[in-house]
């Protein structure tokens, strides 16, 4: 049985950050996704690490499944030269397109608009509206403090401990390519 092309929705920083190795992140993720075949959903932008990964995954051949809300379209720099683009009246909407047109979502180093989407895929995972993986890029150890706040919340009762299980903290774009390929084998088998 062939398996199916995988859709791995990237959120990210649509500035490129302190730490040049969140480009480098940036560029890598688009690169295994174009080189596995796989198509990449994100927000549009053509700025920070967003335009990394689009401009990586297109360089490599990689469809492209773009999302940007009207109001972003001058400050994000909405990329024109998409497979696909959807042009959306507000951020929830956005994510949302986002979230139903893939089968995983990777987490690279991000603002406030990063920790929103990862957040509601996250709620979403807890009350049991998904099961899609959740991978968050540790890029010299960027998410270490968002983990150690999530087990705090865990700690202090405001969530299960089971909510730990619902997302997986990796340092290297080869621990990526690894969940997301045996996650792909799954489920096609499934």
């Amino acid at each position: 049985m062939p398996v199916l092309p995988l859709s791995v929705c990237v959120f990210c920083g649509a500035r490129a950050g302190s730490d040049p190795a969140f480009a480098q992140a940036g560029r890598d993720m688009g690169q295994l996704i174009a080189q596995r075949g796989w198509r990449l959903v994100y927000g549009a932008g053509d700025i920070g690490i967003m335009g990394e990964v689009a401009r990586a995954a297109q360089t490599g051949g990689a469809p492209t499944f773009g999302v940007i809300p009207t109001h972003l379209m001058q400050v994000e720099k909405g990329r024109q030269s998409l497979s696909t683009l959807v042009v959306t009246e507000t951020m929830h909407e956005r994510k949302k397109v986002m979230f139903t047109n893939s089968d995983a979502i990777v987490v690279l180093p991000g603002g406030a608009g990063s920790l929103d989407e990862f957040f509601e895929v996250l709620t979403w995972r807890q009350l049991g509206l998904h099961k899609k993986p959740i991978l968050l890029l540790n890029t010299n150890g960027y998410w270490k403090p968002l983990a150690q706040l999530i087990d705090h919340v865990i700690e202090q009762g405001f969530a299960e401990a089971n909510v730990r299980s619902f997302f997986s903290v990796v340092d290297t774009i080869p621990e990526i390519e690894t969940l997301l390929t045996a996650y792909q084998l799954q489920h096609a088998l499934a």
